[in-house]
């Protein structure tokens, strides 16, 4: 089963690249004490992920933040390559969030089989937000499209949200 609101996202150890080589990052300090949207693409350098999802996030960093929102990229790839894709696509300030096995994506609920395509198990299309680690909206694509996980329809979704909160 898919992660819905109100769920508490999993708790998974990632590896990230840091300084001193691969490092430990569990999803619980990812999530705590913060707002983010996380989106997921089904891979790093693939066509939509590379000049579509990421670059909207990129382009729209400075109004998720005018929210107090950060933003984090998941992919099932390794940390090197999610290094090498985030520089590529000058995309500093995004948590890029490594799930090489795919363990936090099937804790998710939200994994794909591309063998179809040589790719393997990945990630569905997707964008979450969550608030302390809760998930307040989820929104996933159907095969094939990109609608309601680009940045522009996740900040709508989160105003919409901001909005029927204030007017409750």
């Amino acid at each position: 089963m898919s992660i819905k609101p109100g769920d508490k996202i999993p708790s998974v150890i990632l590896k990230q690249l840091g300084n001193g080589g691969l490092q430990d990052q569990t999803t619980d300090s990812i999530f705590a004490d913060r707002k983010i949207v996380m989106f997921g693409v089904p891979g790093a350098f693939t066509p939509t992920c590379s000049t579509k999802h990421l670059p909207g996030y990129v382009n729209q960093k400075n109004a998720f933040k005018a929210e107090g929102i950060d933003i984090a990229c998941l992919a099932v790839n390794d940390p090197f390559v999610l290094n090498a894709w985030s520089k590529a696509c000058n995309a500093d300030g995004v948590i890029m969030m490594a799930d090489g096995n795919g363990t936090f994506t099937k804790a998710l609920g939200l994994e794909m089989d591309g063998s179809g395509y040589g790719l393997g198990l990945r990630s569905q299309r997707f964008a979450l937000y969550a608030e302390n680690g809760i998930v307040k909206a989820v929104s996933v694509e159907r095969p094939g499209m990109f609608d309601v996980s680009s940045a522009e329809a996740m900040l709508k979704t989160i105003l919409g949200l901001k909005s029927a909160a204030a007017a409750a």
